[in-house]
C-alpha cells in the first residue's frame, strides 16, 4: 500500500442542513434525527466491510439524547475514534469572543467525554471555519490534531454563489463563508502559524505545540473529494479529479451524515433543496466504498496519523 488514509464522518444533525437552506428547524418531536438514528450503523457497516476503523465528529448537544449517546457509544465500542465538532455545532463559531469559542470546544469535549468515556484529542470546526483565536483554544486545551482546512476553491466558490442566492431570495443562509485565505492552505498535513491557521507555522518555532492540521483532501484544482461527491459522481469523473492525490502522505476522505441518507430518511423540503439525497442511500453507500477500495491506501483513525507520520506532538 502507498501512503495513509482516514474516513471519516462529521454528525450534522439535519436541523443544521434545514439552516444552510435558510428552511426552518424540524418541528419538535419529529422523532430520532436520521443521522444519529440511521447513519451512525450504515457508518459503522461501512467501515466493517473495508475493515477499518474511522473518526466520528460527534457534536456535543446531541448526545443529550439517550439514543444519539447510544448510538455513539457503539462506534466507540467498535474502535471508532470520537472526536470533537463542538456543543453546538453554531456555523459563526469563529465570529463568537474567545471565551465563548473556548467554552464551545470544552463543552463538547465534556459531552462527548461523558458519553463515550474518552476525551476527543482531535477537533473539526463547524464549516471548516479556522481562525487564530480558535487555534489558540485547540492547543490551550490539549488537542493533538485539528482536521478542518478545506482549500477546495469549486466548493467555496459554489458555497458563495448560493449563500448570495438565498440571501436574494429572502431566506439567508445561516452557513457562513470561510475567508479566501483558506484556497492558499497547504494540501499535506503541517504545523499551522499560530497567527495564520492556514499557514504553516516556522520550522523552528514548531507554531502551535503538539497540534498538527490534517486537511481535507482536495483533487486536481482544488476539487472537493469529500462523501458528497464520491457518492454521487461517475466513477471516471472521480479518477480525473484525484489526479496527484497519490502524492500526499495523508488521504483524508470526509463524509457526512446526511451523505448516508436519502429522501426517505428525511423531510420532503430538505430533500427538495439536497440533490443528494435524491440518490438511494444503498447506492450512495456502494459508491464511497467503491471509491475508498481504489486508494490503496493504509487506513487509520485520524488520531493515529500524527505518530503514523512521525510527527512528535
Amino acid at each position: 500500500m502507498s501512503g495513509l488514509a482516514a474516513l471519516s464522518i462529521d454528525l450534522d444533525a439535519l436541523r443544521h442542513y434545514h439552516r444552510i437552506h435558510g428552511l426552518p428547524d424540524p418541528p419538535a418531536g419529529a422523532g430520532p434525527d436520521p443521522v444519529y438514528a440511521k447513519a451512525t450503523a450504515r457508518f459503522g457497516e461501512l467501515c466493517a466491510r473495508l475493515g477499518v476503523r474511522g473518526t466520528v465528529f460527534a457534536v456535543g448537544e446531541e448526545l443529550a439524547d439517550p439514543a444519539a449517546a447510544a448510538a455513539v457509544r457503539a462506534l466507540a465500542r467498535g474502535g471508532h475514534e470520537i472526536a470533537n465538532h463542538t456543543f453546538s455545532h453554531d456555523y459563526a463559531l469563529t465570529r463568537l469572543p474567545a471565551d465563548a469559542l473556548a467554552a464551545e470546544v470544552a463543552r463538547g469535549a465534556a459531552a462527548i467525554a461523558a458519553a463515550v468515556g474518552t476525551p476527543p484529542c482531535g477537533f473539526r470546526a463547524p464549516g471548516y471555519t479556522l481562525t487564530a483565536p480558535l487555534l489558540a483554544a485547540l492547543a490551550a486545551q490539549g488537542y493533538r490534531y485539528d482536521s478542518s482546512a478545506f482549500p477546495a476553491a469549486p466548493y467555496w466558490l459554489a458555497k458563495a454563489a448560493v449563500m448570495g442566492l438565498l440571501a436574494l431570495r429572502g431566506r439567508p443562509s445561516r452557513a457562513i463563508l470561510d475567508r479566501p485565505r483558506v484556497l492558499a492552505a497547504p494540501r499535506a498535513p503541517y504545523r499551522p502559524d499560530p497567527a495564520e491557521p492556514y499557514r504553516p507555522g516556522p520550522a523552528t518555532a514548531g507554531a502551535a505545540p503538539g497540534l498538527l492540521e490534517l486537511p481535507i483532501t482536495t483533487g486536481l484544482l482544488g476539487f472537493p473529494l469529500i462523501g458528497t461527491f464520491v457518492a454521487t459522481l461517475p466513477p471516471g469523473l472521480l479518477r480525473a479529479a484525484r489526479a496527484g492525490t497519490s502524492r500526499l502522505p495523508l488521504f483524508n476522505l470526509e463524509l457526512h451524515g446526511v451523505d448516508l441518507l436519502d429522501a426517505s430518511d428525511t423531510r420532503p423540503e430538505l430533500s427538495a433543496r439536497q440533490r443528494d439525497l435524491r440518490a438511494p442511500a444503498s447506492r450512495k453507500l456502494a459508491a464511497i466504498e467503491a471509491f475508498a477500495r481504489s486508494l490503496g491506501r493504509s487506513w487509520r483513525p485520524l488520531a493515529e496519523v500524527p505518530a503514523a507520520l512521525g510527527v512528535q506532538g
